[in-house]
């Protein structure tokens, strides 16, 4: 890959994902171009419902994407410097275009009117979205993508707690129906609850309970070793978790990931 492609996919993950751009920085340097070519097809694929209204939009767009991993597997890219940067990933390193096409499969709820019934099916889908991201970054560096569950399903979960008011906005539901259900509010009703209402501090405090377990279940496990900056975007989540959907400076994050960094561990 050459050093002009090479910056203008950083440049574009720092953009659309800081976290997972400042983690890259404290990777192998030179596997860090791979890390930005699949951190620029994530940011990519998952920003999709967030431009269209219809979920036959998303699902055109989602598909043009899925043919444009398809034909970079076959080393031949469309016009579009994310293809041209999977290219070289899926030449260099073990990344598997099923492994791609599942994620953009996954993306299909987002743009869609469906909802999670519970926990395990939140769960579920974050594991084959976020965690799934997580698992390839520690492919690419040579670890073990099996160390790496926990630390995707905490950093997925808390992601979702920060973006509940952008989501709502959207009127699209991430919450399992049954932790409504149990705060006696329905779908439509949790779109109209104010910031302040305490059924809202309820539902996103069970969330962030469940990423809380995750990300200490995360740390309790054996180093990463190899698969330290994959997972070092969890390193993020007590920061997270502490806010409560604030905004967290971005000098507060890259302290926590370089104190991450540092330790070998979260």
């Amino acid at each position: 890959m050459d050093a002009a492609l090479a910056n203008r996919l950083a440049a574009s993950v720092r953009a659309a994902d800081p976290d997972r751009y400042f983690s890259t920085l404290l990777a192998p340097a030179s596997l860090r171009h791979f890390l930005f070519s699949l951190y620029a097809f994530n940011a990519e694929v998952s920003r999709i419902a967030e431009t269209v209204r219809e979920p036959m939009l998303g699902a055109i767009k989602l598909e043009w994407w899925r043919e444009t991993a398809e034909g970079a597997a076959m080393g031949r890219p469309r016009n579009h410097d994310v293809a041209n940067g999977l290219v070289a990933l899926f030449a260099e390193r073990r990344v598997a275009l099923a492994d791609l096409e599942a994620i953009i499969a996954e993306r299909a709820f987002d743009s869609s009117a469906e909802t999670f019934a519970d926990f395990a099916a939140l769960e579920t889908y974050v594991d084959a979205t976020s965690g799934a991201v997580m698992r390839l970054a520690a492919v690419i560096l040579g670890g073990d993508p099996s160390v790496v569950r926990e630390a995707g399903l905490a950093y997925g979960l808390a992601g979702l707690v920060r973006a509940l008011p952008f989501h709502s906005g959207r009127h699209k539901l991430y919450l399992p129906l049954d932790i409504l259900a149990a705060l006696h509010v329905t779908p439509e009703e949790f779109f109209h609850l104010e910031k302040a209402d305490p059924r809202l501090t309820a539902a996103k405090r069970q969330v962030g309970l469940r990423a809380r377990d995750h990300f200490f279940a995360a740390r309790a496990a054996p180093k990463p070793r190899a698969a330290l900056a994959a997972i070092l975007p969890a390193a993020l989540v007590p920061v997270y978790l502490r806010k409560m959907g604030r905004d967290v400076p971005i000098h507060r994050r890259q302290m926590a990931l370089l104190s991450a960094a540092m330790k070998k561990r979260l």
